[in-house]
């Protein structure tokens, strides 16, 4: 394929033209009304409960219900009431939020949500992009002969057998796929030597689930590098993991965003809105910096200069590759086999 970079996608000047449009009027939020979110728990409920529902409710005396737990589920029901939907409002990643609007799941972004217009362009695609948190590799400093500084030096003798390799699906099984694919010469669309060269890996130290289970074998001695979200990773290394180093690839960091969609049909539009509008203001989006270390997709957000160091720079986002999502997501199910099959067998 064309190998843009994201660069040119959130970077670029007219990419994308705003999408404006004309519609009928919508019934106004009414006191008692109930929006029903579907988010993942931890961090970003306690933010969104704190700097999205308290003003919102405070607003429209309205009540908010949420439906927690990963991707996956939220994404089965949402497909499962299509056209009928209990959620409002769902968050889902990058390319299962693209492929949602294409199967008319969810609606496409519009500037009917104010801070529509200062959105990154990668950010109007799927929905709106609310928290930018690519995945790279993670690893113990003390274990290393050299610094990692390219997706290539996993396959380094010093790391046989000391890998917690991230399962699939999931962000980072996918970016384990992609980028390992693109690192060694192929890409999305080719991923034959991605599965081989992950075969080599193998024995691997254990096969991770989250980044909670990879950072326990660090500290348990049984792993020493693992694929994760780059956010959670320095994180941990400022406050509980100092050995834990997390790379800049030369290939990049793998694309991931956490995406808030309106579903096709929600009973609340007015006040989705105004939720995803809160969700990307600067309160919030300054919350996510400090407690998540999330980078903010919009661009009328000031970083705190303490912060400046631990968020995405604007040479990192111009390196990052632009796979294609739409089949990325397509091609899950039949990954996802292969994956256990070739991997996890």
């Amino acid at each position: 394929m064309n190998r843009r970079t994201f660069g040119k996608l959130v970077l670029g000047a007219g990419v994308l033209a705003p999408f404006h449009f004309v519609r009928p009027a919508l019934a106004q939020p009414a006191p008692g009304d109930e929006l029903v979110v579907g988010i993942w728990g931890g961090v970003q409920e306690r933010i969104v409960r704190e700097y999205v529902e308290k003003p919102l409710v405070e607003k429209y005396g309205c009540t908010v219900s949420y439906v927690l737990g990963g991707t996956g589920e939220r994404r089965a029901r949402a497909y499962a009431e299509r056209g009928r939907p209990s959620f409002d409002v769902l968050y889902l990643n990058i390319f299962e939020s693209r492929q949602a609007v294409a199967d008319g799941v969810t609606q496409a972004p519009t500037d009917a949500v104010p801070q529509f217009e200062n959105l990154y362009d990668m950010a109007k695609l799927g929905g709106y992009g609310v928290a930018l948190n690519p995945v790279t590799i993670a690893y113990k400093g003390s274990k290393a002969s050299a610094p990692i500084t390219s997706w290539k030096d996993i396959w380094k003798d010093e790391w046989k057998g000391r890998i917690a390799w991230p399962t699939y699906p999931g962000a980072e099984g996918t970016a384990g796929l992609l980028m390992t694919s693109l690192a060694w010469g192929g890409d999305e669309k080719n991923l034959d030597l991605a599965f081989q060269k992950i075969q080599e890996l193998k024995p691997f130290a254990a096969l991770q689930t989250s980044a909670d289970q990879a950072f326990q074998m660090f500290d348990q001695d049984i792993a020493d590098l693992t694929i994760e979200f780059g956010s959670l990773s320095r994180k941990q290394s400022d406050t509980v993991n100092s050995d834990i180093v997390i790379a800049d690839p030369t290939e990049g960091l793998c694309p991931a965003m956490n995406v808030a969609c309106i579903t096709e049909g929600a009973r609340n539009q007015v006040l989705a809105e105004e939720w995803i509008n809160l969700h990307l203001s600067e309160a919030c989006m300054q919350a996510y910096m400090r407690e998540a270390y999330y980078s903010p997709t919009v661009k009328n957000v000031a970083i705190p200069d303490d912060f400046k160091d631990k968020l995405l720079t604007p040479e990192q986002i111009g390196r990052m590759p632009a796979f294609d999502w739409e089949y990325v997501a397509q091609q899950q199910t039949a990954w996802s086999s292969r994956f256990n099959r070739e991997i996890a067998g």
